[in-house]
């Protein structure tokens, strides 16, 4: 029989709810699953600045840089959704002062669920203020990272003393799009 002929009278007995057809491989369409991808991101939340916890790992050094990674852990009871990028920059002066430019962003931002304990990471390369010229640079002692997660307002401190560059032309971060990690 063919199938075309089937396909409304399905679809009434459906419609009468004395039918459950599921959708088969060949009948989906990407609409369908587009619709579907949606409703999944709709039914899972937003990672707030409260659902993940920050921090930072020293992983190498050389040649005028040093290498780490901001680890952000889902702390909360929920699966939540994150991703892309977050904000990166040095604070210092014991009060949170944004010293310097902000941490460029380099790879591409993906979207990801993580369940309670799950982890995202992303990699930062930092320059050492060293590589400049003072009258340039201008150095000042950092206190730390100031973190946002992504989509968030609020930030996290991390501790990380360094030297920055209080010349805001002098990029000396940058962090590659979160990832999730096991």
């Amino acid at each position: 029989m063919n199938r075309f002929l089937l396909l409304p009278a399905a679809a009434l007995l459906v419609a009468a709810g004395s039918l459950s057809v599921p959708a088969s491989a060949d009948t989906a369409d990407t609409a369908d699953t587009a619709d579907t991808a949606a409703t999944v991101r709709a039914a899972v939340p937003r990672c707030h600045d409260a659902d993940l916890r920050a921090r930072y790992r020293a992983t190498d050094a050389g040649a005028g840089h040093r290498f780490g990674k901001i680890v952000l852990t889902n702390v909360s009871g929920h699966r939540c959704r994150t991703g892309g990028f977050g904000g990166l920059s040095y604070v210092g002066d014991g009060n949170g002062t944004e010293i310097g430019a902000p941490a460029t962003r380099d790879g591409t931002a993906r979207r990801f669920v993580l369940a309670p304990g799950q982890r995202a990471v992303s990699r930062v390369d930092e320059s050492v203020a060293e590589n400049y010229a003072p009258a340039t640079c201008r150095p000042h002692p950092v206190d730390g990272f100031r973190i946002y997660v992504p989509n968030a307002t609020r930030s996290q401190f991390v501790a990380h003393p360094t030297t920055g560059c209080l010349n805001p032309a002098v990029e000396l971060i940058a962090h590659r799009a979160y990832r999730k990690r096991g």
